[in-house]
């Protein structure tokens, strides 16, 4: 045989066993994730970024061996377990979900499938887990708030910047069960230091004009917005109408304040969203979520936009100043 027929064929056969190799390796894993939200489409992706981030940082390249399934409601809540049914439909590896109602309808769409829950409130109060450190069932993951300690520091920080405020305006969805059961600690707290509270509902957009009217009626002088997903659609008008009947206002995370709040105190969303990952990357190795305990926020961060201020014409106190974390100019 001659030599270059000899090369020839040790390749040839070099490459064929190099394919049959290949051919006997298991496919790699391919983890799917079904996300449930009802914030927007088109306001989550500041969020969903940091998600995929998270996951980047772990190894994992989306839409390679991680994929991630979206599905919002947009505002719609009715939706919800229609949309937790599709994923599940669907035979995603785990759900993570943004907010309470949307871990509620995915709970009672699968007993199965893990799910975690990126930014939940009280999750052991309104029965999404046992307890904290051993969640049980089929959820875990991040709680942004595990008591109303937090609420009456808002209201701490309204007061301290407005040393003669009297009435808050408590905007809040009805729809929301934990937003409704806060309503009386929020009043204890508020009560201890001298401010009297007026709620008023609204469930959207359409509802807003209304809500302020009656504000105005009940001659608030702020305004604190509850913590909810739906209402977070509407963080611009909110604080656009707010500005436009000059009540300073107050809520729970950056965003708000981003968006033209005066201030706002809460944890950091984003590095939730980023931390979640983690939770993913542990389900998919093999945990069970009720074996995972909730984690809380790290910090808490303060942000003051004083360019709000200067259109209010308020001098926000130098105490205050010291205390924040970053000032929206």
């Amino acid at each position: 045989m001659q030599r270059r027929e000899f090369i020839s064929l040790t390749g040839g056969a070099a490459a064929t066993w190099s394919l049959a190799a290949h051919a006997q390796q298991p496919a790699r894993r391919v983890y799917r994730v079904g996300f449930l939200s009802s914030v927007s489409r088109e306001r989550l992706p500041l969020f969903t970024g940091a998600l995929e981030d998270g996951l980047r940082n772990l190894g994992y390249r989306v839409g390679e061996n991680v994929v991630i399934d979206y599905r919002f409601d947009d505002g719609n809540t009715g939706r919800l377990s229609e949309i937790a049914a599709d994923l599940v439909r669907l035979g995603v590896d785990v759900i993570a979900t943004s907010f309470n109602p949307v871990t509620v309808a995915a709970m009672k769409a699968t007993s199965a499938i893990p799910i975690v829950m990126i930014t939940s409130v009280d999750p052991v109060s309104t029965g999404l887990v046992a307890s904290l450190a051993r969640p049980g069932g089929n959820v875990t993951g991040l709680a942004v708030d595990t008591s109303g300690e937090i609420l009456g520091k808002r209201f701490e920080l309204l007061k301290e910047t407005l040393p003669s405020l009297s009435r808050v305006g408590i905007l809040w969805n009805p729809d929301v069960a934990f937003v409704r059961s806060r309503q009386t600690s929020m009043g204890e707290t508020a009560r201890a230091l001298g401010l009297t509270l007026v709620p008023v509902e609204a469930r959207g957009l359409d509802e807003l004009e209304p809500a302020f009217a009656t504000m105005m009626r009940e001659r608030v002088e702020a305004l604190v917005l509850q913590g909810d997903s739906v209402l977070f659609n509407f963080r611009g008008q909110i604080a656009d109408m707010a500005l436009a009947k000059r009540l300073p206002t107050a809520s729970v995370q950056r965003e708000l304040a981003e968006a033209g709040f005066l201030l706002t105190y809460g944890a950091d969303i984003r590095e939730l969203y980023r931390r979640s990952a983690t939770f993913l990357d542990k389900i998919f190795k093999g945990a069970k979520p009720a074996d995972l305990p909730v984690e809380q926020p790290t910090k808490l961060e303060l942000l003051v936009n004083l360019k709000t201020a200067k259109a209010l014409g308020i001098i926000v106190p130098p105490s205050v100043l010291a205390r924040t974390d970053e000032v929206i100019e």
